[in-house]
């Protein structure tokens, strides 16, 4: 079994502040395995959906694309600390577009990307 996956998983479900209620795995017998080892610890509850996709890779893929054709056409970041704010200003913008983000928290009712954007900059 892939010794890291069960405690990279705890420590994302620590972070996210609740357990998910279905995960989604590709083929890889370890995952499976993990999650399954994972509810019998408690880390995650028992009713928790495990879902099975053979190629989950390119559906990730396939949602980074945009992200990545954005800075693509970028000559290249001098400092790590810049390359990291505007990709995830690219990715916050991505997923705004595509309906991922939660604007309830921020009680706004425009999701125009302008009014959504400078929302979430300036809270």
């Amino acid at each position: 079994m892939w010794p890291q996956l069960k405690p990279f998983s705890a420590r994302l479900i620590k972070h996210q502040g609740r357990p998910p209620e279905t995960i989604t795995l590709d083929g890889y017998a370890a995952s499976h395995r993990a999650v399954r080892e994972m509810k019998v610890d408690g880390l995650l509850l028992a009713d928790t959906k495990v879902r099975s996709s053979k190629y989950l890779n390119n559906l990730i893929e396939q949602d980074h694309r945009n992200i990545k054709s954005r800075t693509n056409v970028m000559l290249g970041f001098k400092r790590f600390r810049n390359a990291a704010i505007t990709i995830s200003g690219i990715e916050l913008m991505h997923r705004i577009r595509k309906g991922q983000f939660d604007f309830s928290a921020l009680g706004i009712r425009s999701t125009a990307s302008p009014a959504a954007w400078n929302t979430v900059l300036f809270n």
